[in-house]
């Protein structure tokens, strides 16, 4: 499972179906309805705000508008109703991190999307985030 802090505009088709799919997973985990990923690290930031069902909502609010401008056909009523009114912290080393993993992905994935990422040097991330200064997040498995 892979919840990017970038915005979802940087990924390739596969990335952003994969996502959207991912994302979906993480709610139902959320709301207490899958017997596994209840640990998994990358739930851990949304776990920690003060209410998890709507932060995991508005992330995938961000994700059904970006398929949505892409002319995908995903089903935002899969989405809870819930909203998160606060911002999560991700640490700049965390961005500079995903966006470089993303761009290995790209490469071998959807060369054109890579040409067009590549040369990106102010990464925008997932609305849902705010940047802070700091090392890669603890969550993240290197």
């Amino acid at each position: 499972m892979r919840l990017w802090s970038i915005h979802p505009s940087y990924l390739d088709a596969k990335g952003l179906v994969a996502l959207w799919r991912e994302a979906l997973l993480a709610q139902q985990v959320l709301l207490g309805n899958t017997k596994g990923y209840k640990h998994h690290p990358q739930l851990n930031r949304f776990n920690k705000t003060v209410n998890p069902q709507g932060a995991i909502a508005s992330y995938l609010r961000c994700v059904f508008k970006e398929a949505d401008v892409r002319g995908y056909n995903f089903d935002h009523n899969k989405i809870m109703r819930k909203r998160l009114q606060s911002k999560i912290c991700v640490t700049e080393a965390q961005i500079n991190y995903e966006f470089k993993h993303l761009l290995k992905k790209v490469m071998r994935r959807d060369p054109a999307q890579y040409n067009k990422i590549k040369s990106i040097k102010k990464i925008e991330v997932h609305p849902l985030f705010t940047i802070i200064k700091g090392d890669i997040e603890e969550w993240e498995v290197v």
